[in-house]
């Protein structure tokens, strides 16, 4: 922050008047001040607020002592807004990268199976399930340590992976048998199996856990399933190569990548019916929506980058350099 001179406390010091506060913010160059004013007392409200806002922060007011400790905790929440993480699987190394959507920046890689496609996050945000096609087998990653704490043998050739709202089932896309395996958290068991479209391969469960999409790669099309009776009710027509599939967080919106096309197809979820194409980056598959549904993020696994789409707009705003061949089926964003 500076030096300040000898006669006033260093900003870490403690014993600090107003006038110490004010001296600073104008002498020290603070980054921002987020002051709190307790009370009814105009003068020091005001003496606050010129402090706070001339350095780009904010001043709150508490009515007494019983109301700090709630008024610091909103000013910590406006300061301090939680992060989340997109994780993307990396086909060419077996590996998944964590993107800290904040920064964009890669913070750790976590070794999983053979051939590492589709991703899936427990709505609790505590678990990601990923899909090693190659090795047949779902990694269970622990979110709080980065590591592979559970291996599911599913088949050869898995794909999509979807958890749903509730967290009692796992819904595992197989392209080789053209049919999506369902799996017990409790028991980590496969349960059943139903058939789709051609080529399965992306999968993702609505918000209200009622519907599940999957992609079929070879059909170029997009199965609908009703969860309750794991029955196909309608069958929706997308572009050449289609791969991942991501709803949002209102479950409006379905967003499905079109790998042939390096393009994503916006699709209106109550009329079934494409309403956007935005173009993003080479061979797009994997695809997910953040939390607040303002950013969906697109991996591109002919340029080994990640395009991250303004869904205001659909516009590309940012594009992040990953690993080799990145996939990355499924809800891969968490908070």
């Amino acid at each position: 922050m500076g030096d300040a001179p000898p006669h006033i406390p260093e900003p870490w010091s403690g014993g600090h008047s107003l006038d110490d506060v004010v001296y600073w913010s104008k002498h020290v160059d603070p980054v921002a001040v987020y002051s709190i004013s307790i009370g009814s007392d105009d003068s020091t409200y005001d003496e606050f607020s010129e402090i706070s806002t001339s350095t780009g922060g904010k001043v709150y007011t508490a009515d007494g002592a019983d109301d700090l400790v709630d008024t610091i905790l909103k000013v910590i929440e406006d300061i301090e807004p939680e992060s989340s993480y997109a994780y993307i699987t990396n086909s060419g190394d077996s590996t998944v990268s964590v993107i800290d959507t904040a920064t964009n920046t890669v913070t750790s890689t976590v070794s999983v199976g053979l051939g590492s496609y589709g991703v899936g996050v427990n709505p609790d945000g505590t678990k990601v399930y990923v899909a090693n096609s190659g090795s047949g087998t779902v990694s269970v990653i622990d979110m709080a340590t980065n590591k592979v704490i559970a291996t599911l043998k599913v088949k050869i050739g898995v794909n999509g992976v979807a958890v749903t709202p509730d967290e009692t089932k796992v819904y595992v896309t197989n392209s080789a048998s053209n049919d999506v395996s369902v799996i017990d958290t409790a028991t980590n068991k496969v349960t059943g199996t139903f058939k789709v479209g051609k080529g399965a391969s992306g999968v993702a469960v609505t918000p209200d856990g009622k519907k599940v999409y999957v992609v079929n790669s070879q059909s170029y099309s997009v199965s609908v399933i009703d969860t309750a009776t794991n029955k196909v009710t309608a069958t929706l027509k997308v572009g050449n190569g289609a791969s991942g599939v991501a709803v949002t967080p209102d479950g409006a919106k379905v967003y499905v990548t079109n790998s042939g096309f390096n393009s994503v197809s916006v699709i209106d979820a109550a009329t079934n019916k494409v309403t956007a194409t935005v173009n993003v980056g080479s061979y797009p598959l994997g695809v997910a929506v953040t939390s607040d549904g303002t950013k969906v993020y697109v991996a591109n696994s002919g340029s080994n980058s990640v395009s991250v789409i303004d869904t205001a707009t659909n516009k590309v705003t940012a594009t992040v350099p990953v690993g080799s061949k990145p996939i990355a089926f499924g809800k891969f964003i968490c908070l």
